[in-house]
């Protein structure tokens, strides 16, 4: 492939991004809603009837969308909301139920922060961190610079990390600093994530401005047993950016992570959002990526402390279910699965480019055809824009990463049986040359794929489309998925029955529909906690392995004729396709038992 035609694989459509949950576009600042309407309600003031009728204002004023309640406003909308001159512990209490992200006023303690955190972390070299301050969109702004001193604590069985929780002291100047943050999984860089800060004093674990109740009681449970875990410490330079109809604060950290006499170098921008849309971050992002090397980053730095800390060698990340709840819209669920298919491939990627472990090759391709699956179960319900710019985006890097997978599964799987069969053999010696060979330039064609500079732009246009997305049709989520699994299973039950008169290509679409279906089912697999549910996936999941073997031994077949084109058939060939026949009769008895389970779904 040449670099025009892999240019034009990731070529990326320029689209305006509407905050998630907007059916038009939001206000460009922070909505502080106490003051402006105070003196029109003075008869309710103080009560919670008076807080929500003021939000109820500010909602329709703003058109949030109808799904709003019971979900998070920020989550939504990607806005700060504030109240604004707070009078009472009474109105100050009363706020995290009604969905505001922070107060103002007298009743506020000083130094509380009470914010849901927005933002999105990029990686970049050190020779681009030198060239960032004189990008033209800083050159008139003066940045501010701080030495950042970060002391991580944790259990000894490290309890807070298996919350994903991170809980630090910092010394910020002569300021200390104590930061809770809850976190949730990171997709395309961004990361939104619950934070609790108060000024603190080193070493005294004061808990109490966390509002969450359930969540102070965890974090004071485990205060006897915190011990320093791992150390940050870097320089910031910080740029309050205004763009768009947004507020954002960039951070350029340079320094290093520390623990247990291991380090590890920091180098890194992220971009928080203070005010405004989220929709403004990503479109910031993409302005800088027109001029600087910069990639969308995953593992944060308390992440990466904690790998340090248990000296964690880098692995194959695995799929992981997506949280769905049947109060969830058909969109937001898939803006939840799209993110986490995201998520599962951005952290094998280092893996792709560093290690020879064909594993990262295998977890990068499923979730790519998960991420390529959920878009074509969800089309009934993505706008045409949306499935027209990204329904074929990730087919070049699906098929590069396809080849490599295909000739590692040759070389790891179908090859040893065979050598063991005929040891004196000489084809298997040119077998075993000519497929480390293709398996090496295939996995040559994924790495030049995923270091294009269009590859990280991808990425960044991506995320931010998803979180842009908003409903089409008024249909809930239980409803969707019973129609979408009925549909797949109608099908899939289709080909079953046909099989023994099925050729070669039908058979390879019948895999592809039990694949879709199995997807589909696992996707939502959260809204079917039934009995049946369990046998019927592991019926589904044997069928499928069974359907890959056979699979895998046609595409053994083709491999072995591109790599002997020059020998004549031997004892080769006839192994490979006497297990081809052999796979075949025993396909029946894996698809009976299939055909036996009952749908979870109904």
């Amino acid at each position: 492939m040449t670099p025009g035609a892999l240019h034009r694989a990731f070529c990326i459509v320029g689209r305006d991004v509407a905050a998630p949950g907007y059916r038009s576009q939001p206000t460009a600042s922070p909505i502080g809603v106490m003051n402006q309407w105070r003196s029109g309600l003075m008869p309710l003031q103080g009560s919670p009837q008076y807080l929500a009728h003021l939000f109820r204002l500010q909602a329709a004023m703003h058109m949030v969308s109808d799904d709003l309640a019971g979900i998070g406003i920020r989550h939504n909308i990607g806005l700060t909301v504030i109240a604004e001159g707070v009078q009472t512990a009474e109105e100050l209490a009363t706020l995290p139920e009604l969905g505001f992200d922070g107060a103002t006023g007298p009743a506020v303690p000083r130094g509380l922060r009470m914010a849901t955190e927005i933002e999105l972390k990029l990686q970049l070299s050190p020779k681009t961190a030198k060239a960032l301050p004189g990008h033209r969109l800083l050159t008139k702004i003066t940045p501010t610079k701080q030495q950042l001193l970060n002391t991580y604590f944790d259990t000894p069985a490290l309890d807070l990390h298996a919350r994903r929780v991170a809980m630090r002291f910092r010394k910020k100047g002569w300021e200390w600093l104590l930061t809770v943050k809850s976190a949730e999984p990171a997709s395309g860089g961004l990361a939104v994530r619950n934070e609790w800060e108060t000024a603190a004093t080193p070493g005294v674990f004061d808990f109490s401005h966390v509002d969450n109740e359930e969540f102070r009681s965890f974090l004071e449970n485990v205060t006897p047993d915190l011990e320093p875990i791992f150390t940050t410490d870097f320089r910031r330079q910080i740029w309050h950016v205004p763009f768009g109809e947004s507020l954002i604060e960039m951070a350029l950290d340079r320094g290093c992570i520390k623990s247990r006499g291991k380090s590890m170098p920091i180098c890194e921008i992220e971009l928080e959002l203070i005010s405004g849309r989220i929709a403004d971050i990503f479109a910031l992002t993409r302005q800088l990526q027109e001029d600087l090397e910069l990639h969308p980053a995953i593992a944060s730095k308390a992440e990466r402390g904690y790998n340090l800390f248990k000296r964690q060698a880098q692995q194959p990340f695995r799929s992981k279910p997506s949280p769905l709840s049947v109060a969830l819209t058909p969109v937001a669920a898939f803006r939840s699965i799209a993110l986490s298919c995201l998520e599962h491939f951005q952290r094998n990627e280092s893996g792709l480019r560093e290690s020879k472990d064909p594993e990262y090759v295998h977890q990068a391709r499923v979730a790519l055809r998960r991420l390529r699956s959920a878009i074509k179960l969800f089309t009934p319900v993505l706008p045409q824009d949306f499935v027209a710019a990204y329904g074929e985006t990730w087919r070049t890097l699906a098929s590069a990463l396809g080849d490599a997978r295909n000739w590692d599964v040759f070389l790891e799987e179908t090859l040893p049986p065979i050598r063991s069969a005929f040891p004196k053999d000489r084809n298997i010696t040119r077998l075993h040359r000519e497929g480390l060979r293709r398996a090496r330039r295939a996995r040559k064609a994924v790495t030049t794929l995923i270091t294009l500079p269009e590859y990280p732009k991808l990425i960044t246009e991506f995320t931010a489309a998803v979180f842009a997305l908003n409903d089409v049709l008024p249909i809930g989520l239980k409803e969707f998925a019973q129609t979408q699994l009925s549909s797949n299973a109608k099908q899939a039950r289709k080909l079953a029955g046909r099989h023994p008169e099925l050729q070669p290509d039908e058979r390879h679409k019948m895999r592809i529909r039990f694949k879709r279906l199995r997807y589909t089912l696992e996707f939502f697999a959260p809204l079917l906690a039934n009995k049946r549910l369990p046998p019927y996936l592991s019926a589904l999941n044997q069928l499928q392995d069974e359907l890959g073997l056979i699979n895998d031994h046609v595409t053994a077949e083709t491999l072995i004729n591109e790599a002997l084109t020059k020998h004549p058939k031997g004892p080769v060939h006839g192994w490979v396709q006497g297990r081809h026949t052999l796979l075949i009769s025993e396909l029946p008895e894996a698809l009976e038992i299939w055909l036996e389970q009952r749908a979870p779904w109904r």
